[in-house]
């Protein structure tokens, strides 16, 4: 089955956990006892009716603030489609955490409170998403049944946010009139929104196509492993194992390996089930070459006429996540699909206003959950592609080498 990786964001109490636990218990991925659990913990807050949010917020913290702060996720599935949801939190010094968990999400659904309209965390938000290069965004006009299921408060919503989206990078926008407390839209059609004609939020889930989300015109095969089996009947197998981030590879295909430069031909593309006559991202597969090559983890197998980028400067968008801010002249490993390298911070170009959108340039003083531009030299070669043309290859972590703390994600220009 499809497997769809989804993410939440929104302003605090926008209902984002409460829309999570109705649909998860809408859609019946909910067990007897955690559902007596969540009963037993509202009657404790003294609530009359159930309260589905505490579904996803398992912090004690959490619980006693109503309010979401580290990223949970939860994984349930229909018969179409498999699900994993990032619930992520909404105050902006938890937006390093929004990054974590949106950064391999196909979709971000978007809440936003029908009464409040659109706000500084929607605009928030929706920067980050577009900046992670999510491919789809589903705006969530939440809490409908306290504007009165009013056509005209929706339509002012998505007035207002379509003339704020038309700065992001995002191409896919859609907007659903939900109640999550009372379950609106969510599962099932309201019959208090007769003048909304689409699907149901579930029902968007199930049919949204994903399949071209992947790059599958540039070939690209980041070598995990070296698979030598060493028993008679493979005594002469070579295989290179690993995850396809992008395009489609086929034996016979001519190959580059970088940063070597040395060339060959796809032999076979192996699996556990037996050999493929193709295979495409985001497939783990296990190619063999027709030629001995010196080849190992880190390397990437391209198209020969298809290259990446190799080089040892590099220019990023990154989102620091640690809480101390980068010490000058300090080593960091980069760690970039399935290669290592070490690397510093050579200069900080600008500090992205993700509430404005605008550069301030000279400031480079970074804290935590800012989001910069900074230019960073590696010790050797590092092969990638901008992030948006593929979110794999074009992704990275700076890892402190004295704490061993992950400091920064990053997104390659």
């Amino acid at each position: 089955m499809e497997l769809l990786r989804f993410t939440t964001a929104g302003s605090v109490d926008d209902g984002k956990s409460t829309l999570i636990g109705r649909l998860l218990y809408d859609s019946k991925s909910i067990f007897e006892d955690q559902m007596e659990a969540v009963r037993q913990s509202s009657e404790r807050k003294g609530l009359s009716h159930v309260d589905l949010s505490l579904l996803t917020d398992g912090l004690r913290s959490e619980r006693e603030q109503g309010i979401t702060i580290d990223v949970a996720y939860r994984y349930f599935a229909t018969p179409k489609r498999k699900f994993i949801i990032a619930d992520t939190p909404g105050h902006i010094q938890y937006t390093r955490n929004m990054v974590t968990g949106a950064s391999t999400a196909n979709l971000a659904l978007i809440l936003v409170d029908a009464r409040q309209g659109i706000v500084e965390q929607t605009c928030r938000h929706s920067y980050i998403a577009s900046l992670l290069q999510i491919p789809h965004l589903i705006v969530c006009v939440n809490k409908m049944d306290l504007a009165g299921y009013s056509e005209e408060a929706f339509n002012k919503i998505v007035e207002e946010y379509t003339e704020f989206a038309s700065k992001l990078a995002v191409n896919d926008i859609r907007f659903i009139p939900i109640s999550a407390l009372h379950g609106d839209n969510v599962v099932k059609h309201s019959e208090n929104m007769p003048w909304y004609q689409g699907g149901t939020l579930l029902h968007t889930l199930e049919t949204l196509h994903i399949g071209s989300d992947y790059n599958h015109i540039d070939a690209r095969f980041p070598v995990q492993t070296v698979i030598r089996p060493h028993s008679d009947e493979y005594h002469d197998y070579r295989g290179y194992a690993g995850r396809i981030a992008g395009g489609i590879f086929r034996p016979g295909d001519n190959i580059t390996v970088l940063p070597s430069g040395l060339t060959s031909s796809i032999k076979s593309i192996d699996t556990y089930d037996g050999p493929l006559e193709e295979a495409f991202a985001p497939m783990s597969v296990s190619i063999t070459l027709n030629d001995d090559i010196d080849l190992s983890r880190g390397d990437m197998i391209v198209k020969e006429n298809n290259q990446s980028e190799v080089s040892q400067d590099i220019d990023v968008m990154i989102c620091w996540l640690a809480a101390n801010p980068p010490r000058p002249g300090a080593k960091y490993y980069l760690r970039h699909t399935t290669n290592e390298v070490r690397a510093i911070i050579k200069e900080v170009v600008y500090k992205m206003d993700i509430n404005t959108l605008e550069h301030t340039e000279g400031d480079i003083n970074i804290k935590m959950n800012d989001i910069a531009r900074v230019r960073l030299r590696t010790t050797q070669p590092v092969m990638y592609d901008a992030y948006r043309k593929n979110r794999t290859t074009g992704a990275l972590i700076l890892v402190d080498e004295a704490t061993n703390e992950t400091v920064a994600a990053g997104m390659i220009r």
